[in-house]
């Protein structure tokens, strides 16, 4: 007699593993049906799956399975991907539990806490995949370090350079000074905060008690300032343009430039330039040319 509930658990952890070893999600690259490929977009090895991945591979699933049902040679390629520094920050709080750091463990104790964390983490993101049902060709499961994928990557990385579509330069970065490394957009939460506007007077060089007032949320920044950027528009700096001014406590001039950024509307019209510590500003000191002055250690 039939169950009046559907006990998921008693009936899928049953036929999943009858499903697998049949062979029923394997592709056969020596076949002459045409093939059907879906790479699967590799979830990280730093926890569990979420509700989103739930869903793509949900959507992955169905088409990868309606192919194979028409004829199609269907391969569906698993994989997981490394999430290097949110691997990192995870293993590193691991650690700090027993009071010890990556420092004291040195490199390759520390590498080897890592792998044995991916092996972890990436066996419990697979287990989890096939308690959804999903049939992905198993056998050819790869990780974005495998060597073979490394080598890939350098070799997409070399013919993108040698073909002029990527470039080494000087850009802003995300600096985490606890784990000493640049992290990507993707790593970083903004927060909005109430600041106050400090009002410094920076003297204008070859003009005696004459001073252009900078209003700035960002004093701390100060002795990276390049320029001091004022509208094209306004009058009141418009015979400033070109001239130089004192940086505050230091003996260095930087020049007054004028630039759309700043805003006559805003503080008193004139702004600090530090391309090192400003994203704006960055963007400011490329169009004049200016060096960014990095004013900070890899400790902040």
């Amino acid at each position: 007699m039939l169950n009046k509930n559907y006990i998921s658990q008693d009936v899928e952890q049953k036929w999943y593993p009858v499903w697998e070893k049949s062979g029923a999600f394997k592709c056969d690259p020596q076949s002459s049906k045409k093939p059907y490929t879906i790479m699967m977009p590799p979830p990280n090895v730093t926890g569990s799956l979420h509700i989103g991945h739930a869903l793509t591979f949900t959507l992955q699933d169905i088409l990868i399975r309606f192919y194979r049902m028409k004829g199609y040679d269907a391969l569906w390629q698993p994989g997981t991907d490394h999430a290097g520094i949110a691997t990192q920050m995870v293993v590193e709080r691991e650690l700090a539990k027993q009071q010890l750091s990556r420092r004291e463990l040195g490199r390759e104790k520390f590498l080897e806490k890592v792998w044995a964390w991916k092996e972890e983490s990436g066996n419990q993101i697979t287990h989890q995949l096939r308690r959804l049902g999903a049939s992905p060709d198993w056998d050819r499961e790869r990780f974005t370090m495998d060597e073979g994928l490394s080598l890939a990557v350098r070799k997409v990385f070399v013919d993108l350079f040698d073909q002029g579509l990527i470039y080494r330069d000087k850009r802003l970065i995300n600096w985490d000074h606890k784990l000493m490394t640049a992290i990507s957009d993707l790593e970083v939460e903004n927060h909005e905060i109430s600041g106050s506007f400090y009002y410094i007077n920076y003297p204008v060089q070859g003009a005696k008690d004459r001073f252009i007032t900078v209003a700035t949320t960002r004093p701390e920044t100060m002795f990276g300032d390049m320029a001091v950027a004022v509208h094209p528009d306004d009058d009141r700096y418009r015979d400033l343009i070109g001239k130089s001014v004192l940086l505050p406590l230091t003996d260095r001039l930087i020049p007054i430039i004028a630039d759309l950024h700043s805003d006559p509307e805003k503080g008193t019209g004139a702004v600090k330039i530090t391309p090192a510590h400003d994203f704006n500003d960055f963007e400011v000191g490329k169009r004049h040319k200016l060096e960014p002055l990095n004013i900070m250690d890899e400790h902040a």
